[in-house]
């Protein structure tokens, strides 16, 4: 058998429009903030990052990881069931229970690794698995990998979710959803499906990687948004790289959930743990974020602004009011074309084409975050405004 030439499936996605290309990120020209980057030499805006709540370059981050740093070293070293649990990381998972109202959390290196972790230490071969249609990757592979039956329902679909789940085996079963959706910015029918889940005795499983710190009362999410608490959702799945700037994931739950995953996530048992000054950094950005509300607040006003704006000028917009707005443009072509005119404008905002999104759904995703101004959301929707009407030409 012969190996596979590369060069053909290469120049095939180049031709389809789908090769994705690196940009390298050289520096941020406003200290302690990271609106503003430089990318290959140009200095842009940042509307892609999902920094919501501007943390990633609060100092405050960087003096706990730095002073971390110095007493623990750069790297843990080992994986958490061998040398690499660290007081920094039991300190971490007691504040992010108490963040999330729950018993217990427990730390992973990724939110990759947590969706992994957690759906096949709950379900296995002659069990169900059972999927939105627009979950995250990590979702569907971890459905993939459990072995289980693994089935999707229409998206957002709850009443099609509640249809699958009684077909299901009567084994255990794991309905697992995004809480806010990466890619669409909406927010899944947590309430409908708690209540599917409960009466199906299955485990419900919210990834809410994008709603935790920016949603609900307290910032707690998609999940408290919802009105709902541990026994509606009783696996809650957020990630650490996103509103609060830094880096890694968590599960949280109740005490007999946190240590079955102990026991059972492979990619938690067979992996290096977080570094130490990375969980401090975290630390420092859990506190700022319960203590300066209005980072919360202002993200979400700046989301509003935006969709008015936008609805004012004639730019297309999805049913989405968190701060992940996809602007649809229904071609891969047509999505790096409105990329490369931003670009020139000076705003970095990024194309997202397929298999991110089925074909013929490709947009640009536009982020808002706590760190931009009024007057750059108001500049990039005059511009997206112009951009648009250039491309549908006379």
């Amino acid at each position: 058998m012969k190996r596979r030439p590369l060069e053909p499936v290469l120049e095939d996605i180049e031709q389809r429009h789908l090769r994705r290309r690196r940009a390298t990120v050289a520096g941020y020209p406003e200290k302690g903030s990271h609106t503003r980057v430089i990318v290959d030499g140009s200095p842009l805006v940042d509307f892609s990052s999902n920094d919501y709540l501007g943390l990633a370059g609060h100092p405050a981050l960087a003096t706990a990881m730095a002073e971390c740093a110095i007493h623990c070293g750069a790297g843990s070293g080992a994986s958490h069931l061998i040398s690499g649990h660290g007081r920094e990381h039991a300190a971490l998972e007691e504040e992010l229970a108490a963040f999330t109202g729950r018993p217990r959390a427990l730390l992973f290196s990724t939110g990759y690794m947590a969706n992994l972790g957690v759906v096949t230490a709950l379900a296995g071969r002659g069990e169900s698995v059972l999927l939105d249609r627009l979950s995250h990757a990590s979702l569907i592979d971890a459905g993939l990998l459990s072995g289980a039956r693994f089935r999707r329902y229409p998206h957002c679909d709850a009443a099609a979710a509640a249809r699958l789940l009684a077909e299901s085996t009567p084994q255990t079963a794991v309905l697992a959803t995004d809480g806010v959706f990466s890619m669409d910015g909406d927010i899944a029918p947590l309430a409908a499906l708690s209540e599917t889940a409960r009466a199906h005795e299955a485990w419900l499983v919210v990834d809410d990687a994008h709603g935790i710190g920016v949603l609900g009362a307290n910032g707690r999410g998609a999940v408290e948004a919802a009105g709902l608490n541990c026994e509606h959702v009783p696996v809650l799945v957020g990630t650490l790289g996103k509103a609060f700037g830094s880096f890694g994931a968590f599960a949280a739950g109740a005490e007999d959930l946190i240590e079955l995953l102990i026991q059972r996530a492979r990619s938690y048992i067979y992996t290096t743990a977080l570094p130490q000054p990375v969980a401090a950094a975290t630390r420092a950005a859990l506190r700022i974020a319960r203590e300066e509300t209005w980072r919360r607040e202002r993200v979400l006003a700046l989301t509003a602004r935006f969709r008015s704006a936008a609805r004012q000028a004639g730019v297309p917009l999805a049913n989405s009011h968190t701060p992940i707005q996809p602007i649809p443009l229904g071609s891969a072509q047509a999505a790096l074309g409105a990329q490369h005119a931003l670009r020139e404008a000076g705003f970095w905002v990024v194309a997202i084409r397929s298999p991110t999104v089925p074909a013929g759904a490709e947009r640009l995703r536009i982020t808002l975050t706590a760190g931009h101004h009024e007057n750059q959301v108001d500049c990039l929707v005059e511009t997206l405004s112009r951009v648009l009407e250039a491309m549908r030409g006379p």
